[in-house]
């Protein structure tokens, strides 16, 4: 026999497995007609004295806590009728349902009891759609008792969730409510000890804590000094101190009154200033005279800080992070092999070396490289610095081991001369260029393409993200689009209409502020023959960009890095500025 005609020997042939799908699909469905037709059931659950027949095996192949009752020694694997004791009868119900059928019906008076049931019963899939549900219902009805019902069973998306609309709406909502005043000693701690409560003045903090003390005076007053280390004293103006410790509350209890004097006695402490009493502000940079001007052009506030040459540190980048810190990368102008970071200190108003290792002491600027753009952008909590020429080096800062550990490097081959931009959205770090759109995914350590900035021809200049989206214009402010991040797209927004007679002088700088996308321009106006600085708001809906008429200091600002830095700034820390 020719060797084309033998037979293929039989290990050549590979073993293959095979699925069918619609078994898989209909045998839920079959098992929930058996159930409902009464057939092969075995055992009876009791429930708050209702039966419920069932299948062990159904019953052992959706709960590990039926598995174990059932294949085990236990009793109940013996008993025909098995009594479950610290369940619902109704939600157990819903249970049985979502067991034979895959489908879990929830709702808003039945969430919590169902959350237990699954939590006893171990059904991981209805315990977290019950938090997610939780989580996404939080109003003022629901929030205290979802947050103590949260904080019992430890369900930290629903507790997370929860504590950010309180701290949102404790004046407003929350503290005059008869569910505040129910709440444990260390909940109302925890509530008050937050950075992000949206309360204009501190006394609004103590006044909640009067109410939830006098709705039990008797069984809480003991907790007072306990409580009163959280009140921020140093928020608080010497006149306020005084009518705290002539409080009724405070003057009949000796050691409340102790508590309260001691911290004075040992000078106020620098706590943070709570959300609500700070004010978003644009920084902005004036390098000859080496002052930053702090604004916010909706409310007409504005604060200039001169800095001596010692400092306020040469910046090539700069990012302001969730929590609210300031930091500016920091290339030594003698040393130039040498990044360092600085960070703002707000209560001080100076920059001061931040303690971090030094990023690198070898990746020397070139001498006459103008193009070797330097960036510092945060990404859930870590600290990215990235820079340089035909490939991008990058680095994260790790603060247990004070390291700058090395990150994929980005190759972009010969294009130097381009405008980069380098920002984060949505827990991803994304590098543009005139031709080109990557992204960096930090879970990965890995850069991807995405859909190129060349399809629509625009040299990018400054770029800031509003959610999922970036918004980028160029030099000109001609020509502005949105990158939509989830479906990889762009779309062409209005450009700006000239109101005439001016000429851009100098880079364009977009910012967000109170959520909204803002940029800032210094013109040329022919016919006046002077330098104006003007700031535009973009009208989503009605796609246009409207002048704020804002006043501003008649100064050439300018600021490091494609967009404008915008950070929460308590005011009363400019004090003599």
């Amino acid at each position: 026999m020719a060797a084309a005609d033998q037979e293929p020997h039989a290990s050549a042939v590979r073993p293959r497995s095979y699925q069918d799908e619609s078994y898989l699909h209909g045998f839920l469905g079959t098992v929930g007609d058996l159930q409902n037709a009464g057939v092969l059931q075995d055992v009876f659950l009791e429930v708050e004295g209702r039966r419920f027949p069932c299948h062990r095996l159904v019953l052992s192949t959706a709960s590990p806590y039926f598995r174990a009752m059932f294949t085990s020694d236990m009793a109940e694997s013996r008993q025909k009728t098995v009594v479950l004791q610290g369940v619902d009868a109704g939600m157990f119900g819903e249970i049985l349902s979502y067991i034979y059928s895959g489908t879990l019906h929830v709702s808003l008076d039945k969430v919590k009891p169902l959350y237990q049931a699954a939590d006893l019963l171990q059904l991981d899939y209805v315990r977290n759609t019950c938090s997610s549900y939780m989580a996404m219902n939080v109003e003022r009805s629901t929030c205290v008792d979802m947050y103590k019902f949260a904080d019992v069973y430890s369900v930290e998306i629903v507790k997370k969730s929860c504590l950010q609309w309180i701290a949102r709406h404790l004046l407003t909502e929350v503290a005059s409510s008869e569910g505040f005043c129910s709440l444990s000693v260390n909940q109302l701690t925890e509530i008050i000890s937050r950075d992000d409560l949206d309360v204009k003045e501190e006394t609004t903090v103590w006044e909640s804590v009067v109410r939830w003390v006098q709705h039990s005076r008797e069984d809480r007053l003991h907790h007072l000094p306990s409580i009163l280390p959280h009140i921020r004293l140093n928020l608080l103006t010497s006149d306020d101190t005084a009518a705290i410790l002539d409080h009724p509350l405070v003057r009949e209890d000796p050691v409340s009154y102790e508590v309260i004097r001691k911290q004075e006695q040992k000078g106020k402490s620098k706590l943070k200033p709570r959300l609500g009493m700070t004010t978003e502000m644009v920084l902005l940079s004036h390098a000859i005279s080496r002052e930053l001007l702090f604004m916010n052009p909706r409310e007409g506030k504005y604060v200039s800080c001169k800095y001596g040459e010692e400092d306020l540190p040469f910046a090539t980048g700069v990012t302001v992070t969730n929590d609210n810190n300031i930091y500016i990368l920091n290339r030594d102008r003698e040393r130039n092999d040498q990044l360092s970071v600085f960070k703002y200190n707000h209560a001080e108003n100076v920059w001061k070396y931040d303690g971090m290792s030094s990023v690198s002491k070898w990746l020397k600027l070139n001498d006459g490289c103008r193009y070797y753009n330097e960036h510092l952008v945060e990404v859930d909590g870590i600290l990215y610095c990235l820079g340089g020429s035909e490939s991008v080096w990058m680095r994260k800062y790790n603060r247990k081991t004070d390291q700058w550990q090395e990150c994929s490097q980005l190759e972009l081959g010969n294009t130097v001369f381009e405008c980069r931009v380098a920002l984060s959205c949505s827990s991803y770090l994304y590098f543009l260029t005139s031709r080109k759109v990557h992204r960096y995914d930090p879970s990965q350590d890995r850069w991807c393409n995405r859909t190129p900035s060349s399809a629509i021809n625009l040299d990018i200049n400054t770029a800031v993200a509003i959610g999922t989206q970036i918004f980028c214009t160029d030099v000109r402010f001609i020509r502005t689009f949105v990158y939509n991040t989830v479906s990889d797209s762009w779309q062409k927004l209005q450009g700006w209409s000239n109101p005439g007679n001016l000429d851009i002088n100098g880079s364009p700088s977009l910012f967000v502020l109170e959520n909204q996308l803002h940029i800032y321009l210094t013109c040329y106006n022919d016919e006046e023959d002077k330098v104006e600085q003007l700031v535009y708001v973009y009208d989503r809906s009605a796609d246009v960009w409207r002048d704020l008429k804002a006043t501003v200091p008649d100064k050439p600002y300018n600021w490091y890095g494609c967009q404008c830095p915008v950070a929460r700034i308590y005011l009363p820390y400019f004090k003599g500025a």
